[in-house]
């Protein structure tokens, strides 16, 4: 085990704790649902202001967070409208297409998931797909309409330095899937090159993502040659197999959202390194054109108010053939959407397709909803709007099943130390729960347990003051492979936390992520998991100005992420922010404690 830094180190001073300063609004990443698409957008639908009285209809949205805050503002120009001659208001809640998908299988759940929707607009036509299949083994009745038109259209494609896609040929040589594969094994040196290493890409987790579920949707019928009726035969034959695991292998992490990649390479792009942090990443189309802008969040009030990167994105287009992201809009049947709600809903809808609202998603790089491209899908701005020459078939419901089950077995190892709070403060109750802070995050984190596999290694520390000695942190479970016995083990040991003590933050940061590139896996992705609910209480431990630059980033075969999670309304989100995206990582915000269990799921979504 690592032992203890000695206290009284004196560090030069690193620029990169002035960059991770700098950056920090970027970065901070609040978390409202289990998964996104995106970063929601900071405007919640709660916080939306009504034009009806209390004799008005309000009909509610749930959208994926990249076109909630767009949708918002349409629905403001539009609410207060008369339909059927009562006044109507539309109201955007932000729902992650993976959560929502979720909630709507198992029952919505106000409590857990929100406001309950009258309408669900996921980035994608696959999420309703999913639904279907999960409610068919049960006695439960559909709950979306037949059919659910597009409100706009953006294929997936694989963005890439523009630097890096014009060495492979950019813009005039078809590229795809079986490059990326081929760069996989080959490195940048073959291409002239060696100065940018290994080839590395970020793929979002498929069973949040709608980028990430189209990714391995796309590197299936790569591996097939197929543009269409996939089947559960070719899912499962070896050599697609091979090839999508191929591709998996270079993954840098995961995660729940694509802004965890295009918000670290903004960083790193502001340090005049944006070459060194991926070398691709699955997104949307739309999404290549906000990070050329500076705006990797996509949230138009955001817009204009970042510097543009030195080194923009090209967005690559299969050559084997892309899906898009739909963004479909179904009504649902459950009971309480009444006829009156379904009027509203269906004019709002024809409000959407009408030309004028059509061209506000233009302005953010939406193509129409006929998949039509506008003026700002350009050459100019990373895209070609003549692509992409093919579109690929969704697959049936049980074949998309099958491919987001065969992820699970093809993805990339991890390597993961869960680093768990236990000071006294963990002991404070949670209203209307019943139980303390430390209770909820005990269960929170035996529930993500599943999440891992058999070809993953995961370990425990607890932390707060002098756990082991003069060490603030003490090793519960070292670093083994997700069998049975680990599991129970893991399950017993994060049972038996109990509250005591004060923080000892920053030296368990830095011995935590030393102690797993001591044991690093060159094969996994390899993390740490970080929970606190405070702020650094040990006043002989490393300062925060000398920590960061020992948390370097770490761009080849040696990086470790340390994800962190501000938990409870004292935990210090803007410090752990700054920890996190020091090893080109992520903070996420548990604030209110009642959250965890979803945050938790979020965090593991990396792996």
């Amino acid at each position: 085990m690592y032992q203890t830094p000695h206290r009284r180190r004196n560090y030069a001073p690193f620029i990169i704790a002035i960059i991770l300063a700098g950056a920090l609004i970027v970065g901070l990443r609040i978390f409202f649902s289990a998964g996104a698409d995106t970063d929601p957008a900071k405007l919640q639908g709660s916080e939306q202001v009504k034009a009806c009285d209390g004799n008005g209809i309000t009909l509610t949205v749930a959208a994926s967070s990249e076109k909630a805050e767009l949708l918002r503002s349409i629905a403001s120009g539009y609410n207060g409208k008369k339909v059927g001659g009562r006044c109507a208001d539309v109201i955007i809640e932000t729902k992650a297409s993976g959560g929502a998908m979720q909630a709507l299988a198992r029952g919505w759940d106000e409590r857990q998931d929100g406001p309950q929707p009258d309408v669900w607009s996921p980035a994608s036509n696959g999420w309703i797909t999913l639904l279907q299949q999960r409610i068919s083994g049960t006695d439960k009745a559909s709950v979306v309409a037949a059919d659910n038109p597009s409100i706009a259209k953006t294929p997936l494609v694989i963005a890439m330095p523009m630097p890096m896609a014009k060495a492979l040929g950019w813009p005039g040589k078809k590229l795809g899937w079986s490059d990326l594969l081929q760069l996989s094994t080959d490195s940048w040196a073959k291409h002239g090159h060696p100065e940018w290493g290994d080839f590395r890409l970020g793929k979002t987790n498929p069973n949040f993502s709608t980028s990430g579920l189209n990714a391995t949707v796309g590197a299936y019928f790569a591996a097939t040659g197929l543009s269409g009726d996939l089947s559960e035969k070719n899912v499962a034959d070896s050599k697609a197999r091979n090839f999508v695991q191929g591709v998996e292998r270079s993954i840098v992490h995961y995660g729940d959202t694509t802004l965890t990649f295009l918000s670290n390479l903004q960083r790193a792009d502001d340090a005049g390194a944006g070459l060194s942090y991926i070398s691709a990443v699955a997104v949307e189309e739309k999404s290549v054109w906000d990070y050329n802008q500076g705006n990797p969040t996509g949230d138009p009030k955001t817009l204009g108010k970042h510097d543009k990167p030195k080194v923009p994105l090209a967005a690559i287009y299969p050559k084997e053939g892309t899906l898009y992201s739909d963004n479909p809009y179904a009504v649902l049947t459950e009971p309480w959407v009444d006829e009156a709600k379904r009027q509203v809903a269906a004019d709002f809808l024809a409000h959407l397709q009408a030309p004028e609202q059509q061209e506000r998603f233009a302005e953010f790089a939406f193509r129409s909803y006929e998949g039509k491209a506008g003026k700002l899908i350009t050459q100019e701005n990373g895209l070609l709007p003549g692509e992409p020459k093919t579109t690929l078939s969704p697959p049936a419901p049980n074949v998309l099943d099958k491919v987001l089950s065969s992820w699970a077995d093809l993805r990339k190892p991890a390597n993961v130390l869960m680093v768990i709070d236990v000071s006294g403060s963990m002991g404070a109750p949670v209203p209307d729960t019943g139980k303390n802070k430390l209770e909820l995050a005990k269960q929170a984190a035996i529930n993500a347990l599943p999440q891992f596999g058999p070809h993953d290694k995961v370990g425990l520390w607890m932390f707060s003051t002098a756990r082991d000695g003069d060490k603030d942190y003490l090793e519960l479970s070292p670093l083994s492979t997700v069998n049975g016995a680990q599991r129970k083990n893991l399950r017993t040991r994060l049972e038996g936390l109990t509250p005591d003590g004060g923080t000892g933050l920053y030296d368990t940061a830095l011995a935590a992520y030393k102690h797993v590139r001591e044991l690093h896996n060159d094969d996994a992705i390899n993390a740490v998991v970080f929970l606190t609910d405070g702020k650094n209480e040990d006043i002989d431990s490393i300062s925060l100005e000398n920590l960061l630059p020992d948390l370097r980033t770490e761009t080849g075969q040696d990086s470790v992420r340390l994800f962190t999670i501000a938990y409870g309304a004292d935990a210090d989100l803007g410090v752990l922010t700054q920890i996190s995206e020091a090893t080109s990582a992520a903070a996420y915000d548990s604030r209110k404690p009642g959250s965890i269990d979803q945050v938790f799921t979020a965090v593991i979504s990396n792996f």
